[in-house]
């Protein structure tokens, strides 16, 4: 199998418009979802992201605060999935729930670093 990263991104500005009661209802989905995932093997790991962090540019010379994208470009949070193809790790992706809040999720094949 290999292992395939999803980013999600955007979906915060209709998220903010939730009720704690929406907001954890929304969550539940996220978490069924996931359980999903990892009761068929697929789920290798994965986390939500904090908004802030830093930026480091110019070989490591400047830090600045950040990121600052567009709501809609910022990654909000990653999953390592196993599938055997692009096809079907882009079909597992289909069930996230981040399309509910107009998010997009983006399939990468990880590469080995083998030497």
């Amino acid at each position: 199998m290999t292992k395939y990263l999803y980013l999600f991104r955007g979906g915060d500005a209709r998220r903010a418009e939730q009720s704690p009661e929406e907001m954890q209802a929304h969550m539940q989905k996220w978490g069924a979802w996931m359980n999903g995932l990892a009761e068929k093997g697929s789920l290798d790991s994965g986390l939500p992201l904090n908004g802030s962090g830093k930026v480091v540019s110019e070989g490591g010379s400047t830090v600045t605060d950040g990121p600052f994208a567009e709501g809609a470009e910022i990654v909000g949070g990653y999953l390592i999935v196993n599938a055997d193809r692009l096809d079907e790790a882009t079909e597992i992706s289909k069930g996230c729930p981040i399309f509910e809040h107009n998010g997009t999720v983006e399939v990468r094949e990880i590469m080995s670093m083998d030497m």
